[in-house]
Formats: structure tokens, C-alpha cells, sequence
């Protein structure tokens, strides 16, 4: 009996054991279930909230917050040579452009915004200033020019709708691109540009030299002007962007006007516009407007961003500011060469050579060197009275060209497609040979090649100790500064170069040249 009841209570207990667990796994389900349905419950929550907000604003104001972003757009940081992102940035705004949006100041200089502005009499007064290497201005409306005053005015009321403030007061600019270098800029003729409105105390002055319609851009030829280098990535090739989009129907107004300057661009200039250039002080006289720009874009080292917006699709890129300077010389490069070995007769090296530093002083040897690689070598040795058509006769005519690193390089612009530019880097240049002129070269389609001086070859192993760091760590004196650079590097170096390891390079190069140029009825061409 005893057995049993012992019997009837561990069955009992059993079956009270099993439906504990089973409670107790039930609960753990629901605790799975409540974690993992609880934050899409309060997220499904949080949606229908949202949607009954949106649904209860009136008309418009979903909009609000998109409007408000458009507006501070001004004070974001643009560049011309906009990153991937500013350049989509860019893109949007212009897609976006209407009637009823802001109009940005850099599109109008663009011509992006032309058909946006209405052109009723009012006056438009803007600057760009986002660049770190230049500012530029846009004027239209009733536009005269005051010399006395270095001073120029735009008379009529003020545009609404656009996307800055135009009745600030005054805005001066000196129309240079070489913003940060704020020494040369203080060099640089200063303009004030005035928006006058109807009730403003000055009249405007009479008119003496209508344009009719023609726009105007103001550059100045101060600066640098002087050094071949500057006259081309800080005066050509940014009055060509700035001026394409008006295909020669602009009036070039020139500050620190140099008749030399002129005497030597002027068939390129003619390409550019087709008007008489005016003298802005000299002249005197008052001249009218009604579209104006005030300085010039730029994109970089000798170079032309193929990126940029352009009217109506369009797109331009360094060949083409070659093609113009080849027509203004009155030569026509074809743009790509064939690729057929070059029979007879040898190919063509043009060697600039320098006078005062940077000075190769085992000349003749290499001259020799590069007439044993296979080059027929012409020495060039221009001076400031060198007509710029016979050096661009002698290097469209080359298919290599040698020099060191200096100014002479930028004509390397004259050069075909598929030429070789050897440049000769002395100690401590390497990056500004790369920067200025390497990769310049490689854009306009040249074979860019270095030899880079090694400091046994370099005057400057003879005036300090072999384990200076001007001879060892070059960059440890460059980082303190373009004008220590310069001081040492620049205007203090030499360099005689190891012959038997300059013909390893010299014979790259002559291989290059052979490869890339055909010859047709014994004259070497493209």
C-alpha cells in the first residue's frame, strides 16, 4: 500500500515537473517573440505618424527645407576645377536652373544661365570669389567705363531673384590669377565696379565708344607677364576659357597693356577676339557695354578641365587652345600620329639651353650623346626679341624636345601629339617639374621622360658638405618654402650630366620617337 502511494507521487511530481518546463519555454517564446516584433511595431508606428504630418502641411511646404539648402548654397566653396562631387553639385544646379530659382554668379560668367536672365535694363553686379587662384566679376546692363577713377559702372535697378546681394556697395578686383600670392597681387592694377541704381547721386557719364552689344572682358598683363611660363597658365590659357564661349565676339580690355605683349600673342589674340584690344588707361575714353566680365578663369598648371560645363553641351580641352595657337602661327597639326617605324631621315631633337642657372655645363657632350642616340639636334637659344613663330616653326617640326626645368618647358605646348618632352630635373624639383610641366605634357598627349640629376651631378655637391640635407633631403628644404627653393635650388644650380647613364634615357626616347612618327617622301611627318 505503502508502494503504492510512493508510486502515485513520483508520478504525480512528474507530471508537475513536465508542465513547468513547458510554462517556462511558452514564456520564453513570447519574450523571442516581444524583442524581435516590438521595434518594427514602433517603427510601423513612427511611419504612420509621419505620413498623417506630411499630409496635414498646406501646399508647398514640403518644399521648404530644399529651398532653404539652395540658398546657402552661396557660401559653399566652389572651385573651376570642381571636385567629382562639386561637379555633380554643379550639373544639378544647372539642370535645375529656372525662372523661379536662383541664379548663381559663376553661371552667368559661364554663360550656363544666359537664358534665365532677363535682359530688361537692369543691372546685374556679381563676383566669384570662390577660387583660391582667381576672383571674377559679372556685370551686365548699362555698363561704362571710367579710366580716371579705375572704375566700373553698371546704371540701371537691381535684378531680384538672384542668389547673392548685389546692393552691398562696391566691389574691387584685381584681375590677376595668382590670388594667393599676395605680393605680385599688390602689383596688379586694382578695378572698382559700382552697381548705380536710378536714384543713385552720379550720372552716368557720356557714352564715347558704343560696343553695341558686344561683350568685354578685363584681364591685366601685369604680374609675371614677362616669363613665358605666366604668360601662358596665368594669361593665355585663362583669357581662352573665359573668352571660347563668345567665339571671337569679345573686346579684350587689357590692364598693364604691354605693346611688346601684343606684338608677340597678337595673331593668337586675334584667334580669340575680333575686335581692336583697348588699353584701358591709355585710352581714356569712356566705353560701353552691356555684358562685362572682369577677370579670368583657370583651371590649373598649363591645362584645361575637359570636365566644364560649357553652353549648349559644349566641352573644351587643352588640344583645342593648341589648335588656336597652331592657327595664329599659321600651322596645322594633325592630332593623332601613326604608329610606323621611321625609316629616314633621323628624327628631330630641339634642345633649349639655359644662360644664367640651371646651366648644363657638359652641353657639347650631350649634344654628341643625343647625336649618337640618332637625333638630328637643333640648339635653341631664344631671346626676349625671339619672334614666338620661329621657336613654334622649330618644335612643331621636332619629335623630341630637352630641356631643364625652367620657363622654356611651357613650349612644349608647340608640340605634336606623340612627341617626347625629356626634361633634365635638377636636385630638389622633382615635384615642381611634375606638377608644372610632366603632367601637363601627358594631358596634351606628349611622351613625358625625366632624368633626374643625381647630386654628384649637381654644381651644388662642390658648395656643401655630402651630407648637408640640401644634397641628401631635398624635401626638408623645400617644405620650408617656395623661396628657399628657389634661393638654392633655382638660382644656385648647375648640373653636368653623367653621360653614359643619360643615353639609357636618350635611347627610350629616340625608340618613342621612331615609333609614333612615319616618314613619307623622305620628310618626317604624322
Amino acid at each position: 500500500m505503502v508502494q503504492r502511494n510512493r508510486t502515485k507521487s513520483s508520478s504525480s511530481n512528474s507530471f508537475h515537473d513536465i508542465d513547468h518546463i513547458r510554462d517556462h519555454k511558452h514564456k520564453q517564446y513570447l519574450q523571442f517573440l516581444l524583442l524581435r516584433c516590438l521595434p518594427l511595431l514602433l517603427l510601423m508606428i513612427f511611419t504612420a505618424a509621419s505620413m498623417l504630418r506630411l499630409l496635414s502641411l498646406p501646399a508647398g511646404a514640403l518644399f521648404v527645407e530644399e529651398e532653404e539648402v539652395r540658398d546657402h548654397s552661396k557660401y559653399s566653396i566652389r572651385t573651376h576645377i570642381p571636385s567629382s562631387k562639386a561637379h555633380q553639385e554643379i550639373k544639378t544646379e544647372a539642370a535645375a536652373a529656372t525662372a523661379s530659382s536662383p541664379i548663381t554668379c559663376s553661371a552667368l560668367i559661364d554663360g550656363t544661365s544666359r537664358e534665365t536672365v532677363v535682359d530688361d535694363g537692369r543691372a546685374v553686379l556679381c563676383c566669384d570669389r570662390s577660387h583660391h587662384r582667381t576672383d571674377v566679376c559679372y556685370m551686365r546692363g548699362d555698363i561704362r567705363t571710367d579710366p580716371s577713377t579705375s572704375s566700373i559702372s553698371v546704371y540701371g535697378p537691381v535684378l531680384e531673384g538672384l542668389s547673392w546681394n548685389s546692393t552691398t556697395g562696391p566691389e574691387r578686383i584685381r584681375p590677376y590669377t595668382r590670388k594667393w600670392e599676395t605680393g605680385v597681387m599688390n602689383t596688379i592694377d586694382e578695378i572698382t565696379l559700382r552697381a548705380v541704381p536710378p536714384s543713385g547721386p552720379a550720372a552716368a557719364a557720356a557714352c564715347e565708344v558704343d560696343h553695341g552689344g558686344v561683350p568685354g572682358v578685363v584681364l591685366s598683363t601685369g604680374g609675371y607677364t614677362g616669363n613665358v611660363y605666366h604668360e601662358f597658365n596665368d594669361g593665355l590659357i585663362p583669357l581662352y576659357i573665359t573668352t571660347k564661349r563668345f567665339e571671337g565676339e569679345v573686346v579684350l580690355v587689357v590692364l598693364e597693356y604691354h605693346s611688346w605683349w601684343v606684338t608677340k600673342y597678337g595673331t593668337v589674340l586675334e584667334k580669340m577676339s575680333n575686335y581692336k584690344l583697348v588699353d584701358f588707361a591709355k585710352d581714356g575714353r569712356v566705353h560701353c557695354f552691356s555684358e562685362l566680365i572682369v577677370g579670368l578663369k583657370i583651371h590649373g598648371e598649363l591645362t584645361i578641365d575637359p570636365q566644364l560645363i560649357m553652353p549648349q553641351g559644349s566641352k573644351i580641352g587643352i588640344h583645342d587652345f593648341q589648335a588656336l595657337v597652331n592657327q595664329g602661327f599659321g600651322n596645322s597639326m594633325q592630332p593623332q600620329p601613326s604608329k610606323e617605324y621611321c625609316c629616314s631621315p633621323k628624327p628631330k631633337m630641339a634642345i633649349f639651353i639655359r644662360n644664367k642657372s640651371r646651366v648644363i655645363l657638359n652641353l657639347r657632350e650631350v649634344v654628341r650623346a643625343c647625336q649618337r642616340a640618332g637625333f638630328q639636334v637643333q640648339i635653341l637659344n631664344p631671346k626676349r626679341t625671339t619672334p614666338l613663330s620661329e621657336i613654334h616653326a622649330a618644335l612643331s617640326s621636332s619629335q623630341a624636345m630637352l630641356a631643364v626645368h625652367g620657363a622654356a618647358v611651357t613650349h612644349f605646348l608647340f608640340m605634336r601629339p606623340g612627341s617626347v618632352l625629356l626634361q633634365i630635373v635638377p636636385l630638389g624639383l622633382d615635384w615642381a617639374a611634375a606638377e608644372y610641366y610632366g603632367e601637363p605634357a601627358r594631358k596634351l598627349g606628349l611622351e613625358y621622360m625625366e632624368y633626374k640629376v643625381a647630386k654628384h651631378e649637381s654644381s651644388l655637391s662642390k658648395e656643401y658638405d655630402s651630407h648637408d640635407p640640401v644634397l641628401v633631403n631635398p624635401s626638408a628644404i623645400t617644405s620650408k618654402g617656395w623661396d628657399e627653393t628657389k634661393k638654392i635650388y633655382l638660382e644656385k644650380q648647375n648640373v653636368r650630366l653623367n653621360i653614359r647613364r643619360f643615353s639609357k634615357v636618350l635611347s627610350r626616347a629616340h625608340s618613342h620617337a621612331c615609333l609614333s612618327f612615319t616618314c613619307k617622301g623622305g620628310v618626317t611627318s604624322l
